[in-house]
């Protein structure tokens, strides 16, 4: 038998009370652990709804700043051949391009589009089309048939390119600030 003395009942005793003793010192105390847990639960709970609420907040605050900026882009007046939402918007940088292709032509670049932002007019046709005169998109837009026949016999072009090229719709796109619509149609 594996115990026969009281002696050996009294260890066996001790040992356990020991073991026992033993465990509870080194659990982790799990309650303290799970209110820590829901604690930082709760905290992390409150800092998402703070940054939806943020989120919303600034959706709101963007939607508003769209409206009164598609309600000023509507306003403007037109100004030297294009919308003056156009020189401020986009034209600023086009504006910046031809001064960078040599171009004067008023402060800062103004009263001038980018034409080359039409396809089929690269920066050398452009600074060719200003030299003729043609310098807005309004200008291109005002085009007839028999001035586009001369311009391409001028610039020694093949004929029908301006037509074949859509020059006159891609100008009244540009010039009306739609520039998302002329991007989806000729990239």
């Amino acid at each position: 038998m594996l115990f026969e003395t009281p002696t050996q009942y009294a260890a066996l005793a001790l040992v356990l009370i020991a073991g026992w003793l033993l465990g509870l010192a080194s659990s982790s105390g799990g309650k303290k652990w799970k209110q820590r847990y829901r604690d930082e639960e709760a905290a992390h709970k409150a800092y998402r709804a703070e940054v939806a609420a943020d989120l919303k907040t600034r959706d709101t605050r963007l939607k508003e700043l769209e409206v009164e900026r598609d309600r000023l882009v509507k306003d403007r007046p037109v100004v030297g051949g294009t919308t003056a939402t156009g020189v401020a918007a986009g034209t600023a940088t086009a504006a910046a391009a031809a001064s960078s292709h040599g171009h004067g032509g008023g402060f800062f670049g103004w009263g001038r589009d980018n034409l080359s932002r039409i396809r089929g007019i690269d920066p050398d046709l452009e600074q060719a089309l200003g030299q003729r005169g043609i310098k807005t998109y309004r200008a291109i837009e005002q085009l007839t048939e028999a001035d586009e026949r001369a311009l391409e016999d001028d610039l020694r072009l093949r004929p029908g390119t301006i037509d074949h090229d859509h020059w006159r719709e891609q100008a009244a796109m540009l010039r009306e600030g739609r520039d998302d619509d002329h991007r989806g149609r000729w990239g």
